[in-house]
Order: C-alpha cells, then structure tokens, then sequence
C-alpha cells in the first residue's frame, strides 16, 4: 500500500464535500468512487497547482457551471463580494448558455448593471458574449469571465450578439461594441420615487386624497437592483415612506435584478406578506426545507402591489416574484423570469481554498421548480411597454398611455 500524500488528501476533501452535498446523487450519469479511484491513479499531485487542477476536472465533470473551485484568493473575494457597494469593469452579471456542456457554451448575460457601460451600450437580458478582448467565451469560467470583463486598461473592448434565436447559429446580429473603461459602477441596491396623478388606467381607485385633489392616485415605486447586505434596510425605508405618503399602491421592480443574497429576497418577502410559504427548498431526497412568513416582520400585507418581472430578473428575485405571486400578495407583471433556480453553498478547504458547490433547487409555494422555467406574469407586457426609473416610470403612470399593471 501507497502512502496517501498531502496533495492527495486535499484532492480527497473536495471529493468528499462533493460526495456528500450534491444535489444530483448520479453526479451527472458517474460512478463517483469510480471517478475518486481514476483521478487519483491517473493525476499528478506533486504541486498545489497540479491538485487544484485535479479539483477543477473533478468538477467540470458534473457539468454543472455553478459547483465550481476556488482557489484561497476567489473565495476571499467571493466572501467579500457580497457586502460590496461598487465594482469597476463593464457592469454584467454573466451565465452559461445551454449547449452540448460546458465548453460548447458561450457567456449570455443575465442583467447588466444599471446605468453602467454595458447598459448604456444596449447591452440586455439574454445576450450572448462571443469574445472579450478578442478571446473567445466558449468553454471559459465564470472566474475567468469575471477578470476579463472587470477592470483592465480603457482600450479593451468587450463584443457582445444579440441573441434571438439559439446561440450557435452564426452571424444573426452585428455585433456591440462596447469599450470596456475602469469605471467605478456604483451598485445601490434600492431606489424609491412616489408617483402622483396615476390614471385609473393603472388598476387603482384613489383613496389618499392628497394635495391634487380628492382621489389622487399615489404610487410607491421600489426598484430593487440586488440583494446584498444593505437590500433589507432600503426596502424597508421605502416602504415606510410610501405609507406615509398615503400610497394607494406599491411597485416592486424587480427588473433586471439577478439575485444576491437568498436570505435578503426571503426577509423582503416577510416585510409583505402576512403569512404562508416563502420559498420550499429540495433537495435529492425530496422538500428538506421550508421558508415561511408569520406575520412578525410584516409591514405592508394590504397596499396592493405589482411586482415588475423580465428576463433579467433571476435567483433570488424569481424566489421573491414566486412568493408574492402563488401567496396572492401581489400580482406578477412583465415577460416570464430568467430561471436560475439552484442554490449553492460554499464549503471551506483545510488549506483556505474552497469549493462552491449546487446542493438544492428553489421551489415556490406552489411547488413550481423555477430552474430553467422562471415565473410566468399576470399581466404580459412587453419591455417596451414598461418605463425604466423612477421619473420615467412616474411619468408613463400619470400619461395618456398608462398600462394596466395592477390586478
């Protein structure tokens, strides 16, 4: 018999996070002791970087591009991305079109940040990536993705194709240029406006008799760009102003909004929801876990609420829709969500390295499996039918041609 070295017990740890959290226990179609035997006959592991590379191929044959290693730096930054205020690059949240795996998949953008340079590009929900700096995307990580599209020198340019129809049928569109400068994209994860003189159009009756006259329609409108660790409080500011400003309705736009941090989408939906399922999570064996709403941390259950979808809205924020949809809480506006519905929970190695590994599924109260399918509007409208910003949104509300964006 072998010693084991230090390299191969390293190697054998991830296995074992693996083995042990994973979500699909075929592990993708694999004997997964079988695939433990093969590596560490086949693999060298005379170096750190050798046994890192040994837990990349480990992975990558789950074919799963959210259960993913990071190195001791990533998961730093990673920890540390979550209490964030701003970044510098193009400003896109990125994921994996669906292809023949991973390395026949290109970058397709969930969300590009608001106001930043690939926003102001034209850059949407949906689109493809084909190369950055003249790199091609297909069969790159999400990691190295990142580093290509934040930072760097004002010369680089990013190329971005439209994408409708599937992605491997090339050219459809011209491509976007964008000129990728190192600017600061601020990330405010709440913004609020209240909104005067709505038209009935809306779906509203005036109640709030404010200073326009007996009957004048009020809206609250809450534009919710992430959930990071300041959503909470933000959420909860605007709330409390629109009850003060005698609202007679909410906006929730969760547009273009691609997640964050689950536990921040689970207590907005408690401040608007008097009780009932939040979010059930399963898992192999089945539902494991149940989010719910007792009423505790309620704060507006009544005001009726539109909750503004589209593509880009995703993770989380497809947690939070789902809620407020299937709960009757609020009724659901836009084009269907993106549908990333899987969890990840991230296991520390003994060496500061760590793993990043899918262990669950999102399920909303009703039991729907948002992956890949997302939640479906009330109301359909298309994005053009729908403003962006708080004064535009105003604007629209109170104009000749307000949609009807309440139940």
């Amino acid at each position: 018999a072998h010693a084991v070295s230090s390299e191969q017990l390293l190697f054998l740890e991830a296995w074992r996070a693996v083995d042990r959290a994973y979500v699909d226990k075929s592990f993708n179609g694999q004997s997964w002791f079988r695939v433990r035997e093969t590596f560490l006959k086949k693999e060298s592991f005379e170096s750190r970087s050798q046994t890192y590379d040994a837990i990349r191929k480990l992975v990558a044959s789950l074919d799963d591009p959210f259960t993913r290693f990071l190195e001791p730096s990533r998961l730093s930054e990673l920890r540390r991305g979550t209490q964030k205020s701003s970044v510098t690059g193009v400003g896109l949240e990125v994921t994996f079109t669906e292809g023949s795996g991973l390395a026949g998949s290109l970058l397709k953008v969930v969300t590009p940040a608001e106001g930043g340079p690939a926003d102001r590009a034209g850059v949407r929900p949906g689109d493809v990536i084909l190369a950055v700096d003249d790199k091609p995307t297909m069969g790159i990580s999400l990691y190295e993705a990142s580093d290509l599209l934040q930072g760097g020198a004002p010369h680089s340019v990013s190329r971005v194709r439209r994408a409708p129809g599937p992605p491997f049928l090339l050219p459809l569109t011209p491509l976007v240029h964008i000129t990728r400068l190192s600017e600061l994209v601020v990330i405010r994860p709440v913004s609020y406006a209240l909104c005067s003189g709505v038209k009935p159009a809306v779906g509203l009756k005036g109640e709030s008799g404010g200073p326009e006259g007996a009957g004048d329609v009020r809206v609250g409108y809450v534009r919710v760009s992430t959930f990071n660790s300041n959503t909470l409080e933000g959420v909860t500011s605007a709330l409390k102003d629109a009850q003060a400003a005698g609202a007679d309705g909410l906006i929730l736009d969760l547009r273009n909004n691609g997640g964050g941090l689950f536990p921040a989408g689970v207590q907005v939906a408690k401040l608007l929801m008097s009780g009932g399922d939040i979010v059930l999570i399963s898992d192999s064996a089945g539902v494991r876990d149940i989010y719910t709403a007792d009423g505790t941390s309620s704060l507006d259950t009544r005001t009726p609420l539109s909750v503004w979808v589209n593509k880009g809205t995703a993770s989380a924020s497809e947690v939070l829709a789902g809620a407020l949809k299937d709960s009757g809480r609020g009724v659901v506006v836009g084009e269907n969500t993106f549908g990333k519905g899987l969890i990840q929970t991230v296991v520390e190695l003994s060496d500061g390295s760590g793993l990043a590994i899918t262990v669950a599924k999102y399920q909303t109260p009703a039991g729907l499996d948002i992956n890949r399918v997302g939640i479906t509007p009330d109301i359909r409208l298309p994005p053009d039918q729908l403003a962006s910003g708080g004064s535009a949104v105003c604007e629209q509300l109170a104009g000749p041609a307000a949609p009807r964006v309440f139940g």
